[in-house]
């Protein structure tokens, strides 16, 4: 008897399974040894690094009350807070805008506006910093947080204003024309018609510029270390100055709940809005 063939799916399903299971220890791990370790002490870190900790010396959740009561981790968390939502509303307000003129309108300048507007995701960070720098001083908002927020909305409009153009631009035509013999103005198609079927598109940037920000790190140190207090930090620099000031008298235990309380918001996001990100990546590729 002739064996049954296998299908070239399955054959790739069978040599890719091993790499994914490899792949998600790979990546899993670290944010596990980050979570755990972050309920031991010092010595218990120092004698057993990647050891789960022991009940019997108890989960040292002080670590955290540490992290929130001396080192000010609850101001660090709403300012994060702040300054991250009202970056995405403003990256989700221009970048929708911009995304349904730039592929609902043709005109001449239509296709320049559209790279001049691709090339921001081409361009390093680290070239505009001076610019930005002097800007931001020029208008007064150096080591401030609207100050930030203007830099996280400048360099999160190019993807936004990229996914969502390409959204709008596969939305069927005949919605349009058929609000228009409505008597619907531009902005009551925009509003009540367009920007509604654009939700799942929406929740991609919003989940992915989320995550970004979040943890950004660089901008923040760029902008925000010229305040003494510290009042101004996020949580990504928040960390950086503990780590700093505790010199060679590092709290392992202390800061390993500094990452936690940065990552856990990130794994609850993420778990949370996966459908919806799954959603509108794949209405994009199947409308497209």
């Amino acid at each position: 008897m002739t064996k049954p063939s296998t299908s070239p799916g399955s054959q790739f399903l069978r040599f890719a399974f091993p790499l994914m299971v490899v792949y998600l220890i790979w990546t899993g791990f670290p944010l596990l040894w980050v979570l755990y370790s972050s309920l031991k002490t010092d010595r218990a870190i120092f004698e057993s690094p990647f050891s789960l900790p022991s009940f019997d010396q108890g989960l040292q959740w002080t670590n955290y009350a540490k992290a929130f009561q001396q080192e000010g981790f609850q101001f660090y968390f709403i300012n994060s807070f702040l300054v991250v939502s009202v970056s995405v509303f403003g990256i989700l307000a221009l970048g929708a805008m911009a995304g349904y003129a730039l592929s609902r309108f043709h005109h001449k300048a239509t296709p320049p506006l559209f790279w001049i507007f691709l090339a921001g995701l081409m361009i390093p960070v680290q070239i505009v910093v001076i610019p930005l720098f002097f800007q931001l001083r020029s208008l007064g908002l150096l080591n401030s947080l609207p100050g930030l927020c203007l830099v996280y909305v400048a360099s999160g409009l190019p993807f936004a204003i990229f996914i969502l153009s390409g959204f709008f631009r596969t939305l069927p035509k005949t919605l349009y024309e058929a609000a228009k013999l409505d008597g619907c103005s531009e902005f009551q198609i925009f509003f009540r018609v367009m920007l509604p079927l654009a939700r799942p598109g929406l929740a991609t940037v919003a989940i992915f510029q989320f995550i970004i920000l979040w943890k950004e790190f660089f901008f923040a140190f760029m902008f925000l270390t010229g305040d003494p207090t510290g009042n101004q930090s996020t949580l990504a620099l928040g960390l950086a100055r503990m780590a700093i000031n505790s010199q060679y008298k590092t709290d392992y235990g202390l800061l390993f709940a500094g990452l936690a309380i940065v990552i856990i918001p990130l794994i609850v996001i993420y778990v949370a809005l996966q459908k919806q990100l799954v959603k509108g990546i794949t209405s994009g590729a199947i409308k497209g």
